[in-house]
């Protein structure tokens, strides 16, 4: 039997019923916290603010924001609003630059997370006769198991493959019939080039129709190069451990932006500098509050992820707020030569150009010094020097238009610069300071 995870009593819900129903859970999870979470006491307090204060959605701007360093005071059970016994698991962040955070799940939170992606999955078409290979990594990290409890929800036949091995990758997308897979971008483009390199049909010798990104920012370029080397349609899959993992956002099938699940999360986005709103359309950080997560609620969480507002109405009918893709993360940002610069947009740029291939390398070194490595396809390697130096600088100067910056591009060949089964590091900062 067809299991639909689409309801439209929530999904279509009028803007106003829909914000009626936020601030009825952000009453309930600011009570919450604020008698069982001594730091959001204490917190509260320090801001002059309690639950009694929320009378409108309004008056949630005077509540204090949660950091990340606040994920570490009284680490690691310090952000709990259950007894530990209550919680049936654990994930954590990467812990790239420090410890980790740890995120706790209770059973009632598992399975709150896997609708929202069983409902994301359904909205972008997939159905219960698919199948899902899930090349996300498997362990600590909230992507790969959020989405496999999710696509087996929705009654998708799931592939726990993990990453890398490439080989074995595309073995089971023939064995089985991959139609969708969930990776990182970076990986994807590996993936697609390899699968050309030994001229296999998509459509006849992969069966895939749908890709599903996440875990690192990409360009609509690169998601357009995944689409037409794949013949696929690529979904943008927006999530973070500590808002419980992928199925915070997701693209419906008119590709018009990211809708988040307000059922779910209140959204803002403020002025990373000052703390307080945007104008509608301007760009900043996303603050996000969980509205459901019993063991572990987050009020008010600086992701540190830069977005817009897109305001006007979706194709697809759904009336829950949608965002840009985010432009990275603010930590992402490097500044040369007093330029504020994104990898994703060197990344938009490179993409788009005839003759590149599927990745790159940014490195930063001396004083101000900025090195684009690119690998180009492997027909451009073909002894003509005239061609390469054209399409050497093609790159520099459309780089220097978009980035007001002229970097210094050195050309590589496929498979020259290192490969990410999991999130890529694209940018390789070596400046003395």
């Amino acid at each position: 039997m067809e299991r639909k995870y689409y309801n439209p009593q929530i999904e279509l819900l009028p803007r106003k019923e829909l914000k009626k129903l936020q601030l009825q859970k952000l009453q309930r999870v600011v009570r919450k916290v604020y008698q069982k979470v001594p730091h959001y006491k204490e917190k509260f307090k320090n801001a002059g603010v309690k639950p009694k204060d929320l009378k409108s959605l309004e008056d949630f701007k005077n509540f204090p924001f949660t950091t990340k360093e606040d994920l570490f005071v009284d680490y690691p059970f310090g952000l709990l609003a259950e007894p530990l016994e209550k919680a049936v698991r654990l994930h954590t962040s990467s812990g790239t630059t420090g410890k980790p955070k740890a995120i706790f799940f209770s059973e009632k939170d598992i399975w709150s997370q896997a609708k929202l992606i069983a409902r994301s999955l359904f909205m972008s078409g997939a159905r219960s006769q698919d199948i899902l290979q899930n090349s996300m990594t498997y362990g600590l990290f909230t992507g790969a198991l959020v989405m496999h409890y999710g696509a087996e929800l929705l009654g998708m036949l799931v592939i726990p493959a993990g990453p890398g091995n490439t080989e074995r990758q595309i073995e089971l997308m023939r064995t089985f019939g991959t139609t969708c897979i969930h990776m990182t971008p970076s990986y994807a483009l590996y993936v697609a080039t390899v699968i050309q390199e030994k001229r296999l049909e998509p459509g006849k010798d992969i069966k895939l129709k749908r890709v599903y990104l996440g875990a690192e920012p990409y360009s609509e370029e690169t998601r357009k190069k995944i689409e037409k080397m794949l013949k696929v349609d690529v979904f943008n899959c927006y999530g973070l451990s500590e808002m419980g993992g992928p199925g915070v956002g997701f693209e419906c099938p008119a590709k018009k932006g990211l809708h988040i699940w307000e059922d779910a999360f209140y959204v803002e986005i403020i002025n990373p500098e000052t703390g307080e709103p945007v104008k509608e359309g301007e760009i900043g950080e996303l603050v996000l509050t969980t509205l459901d997560r019993t063991a572990m609620p987050i009020i008010r969480y600086r992701t540190r992820d830069l977005t817009r507002f897109i305001s006007e109405p979706c194709p697809c009918g759904r009336t829950h707020i949608r965002i840009d893709r985010p432009l990275g993360r603010a930590d992402d940002m490097f500044i040369v030569r007093g330029v504020n610069i994104f990898p994703q947009q060197i990344e938009n740029v490179i993409m788009g150009i005839k003759g590149v291939a599927q990745n790159y390398q940014i490195i930063l070194e001396g004083y101000d010094e900025m090195i684009v490595k690119v690998e180009i396809d492997r027909d451009f390697f073909d002894g003509r020097i005239e061609r390469l130096l054209k399409l050497k600088e093609e790159i520099t100067e459309k780089l220097r238009q978009a980035i007001q910056v002229r970097p210094k591009v050195e050309l590589v060949e496929p498979g020259e610069l290192p490969v990410s089964e999991g999130k890529a590091k694209r940018v390789i900062d070596k400046r003395t300071l």
